[in-house]
């Protein structure tokens, strides 16, 4: 398995987030549920609208599958997204701590 970042970049639609906000939550509870999303929040107050997440699948196409199914992207709330494979190299998922490089 690997790990990928995922980033959000939401739309300026406030009140059309909020009203899908209960669904898009269950969609990702659902996908962390089944060990796809292992950390997935929001930015904080004043940074740009979005979120980000980590997700552990084989490959980016899994995940992209995911991202657009998410009632967000299907109703046009995210403005962008991107997918970065990433290396924990310190942390509860890095392989080995120690080593500090891939």
């Amino acid at each position: 398995m690997a790990f990928f970042l995922v980033r959000y970049r939401y739309t300026d639609d406030h009140a059309g987030r909020d009203a899908r906000r209960p669904e898009h939550k269950d969609y990702l509870a659902a996908a962390a549920d089944r060990g796809l999303i292992l950390g997935s929040g929001p930015f904080a107050a004043g940074e740009n609208a979005g979120a980000a997440m980590i997700y552990s699948a084989h490959r980016k196409d899994d995940i992209v599958a995911v991202v657009e199914e998410d009632p967000f992207y299907r109703h046009g709330y995210i403005a962008s997204y991107e997918i970065t494979e990433w290396i924990p190299m310190i942390g509860p998922w890095a392989v080995d701590a120690r080593a500090r490089h891939p």
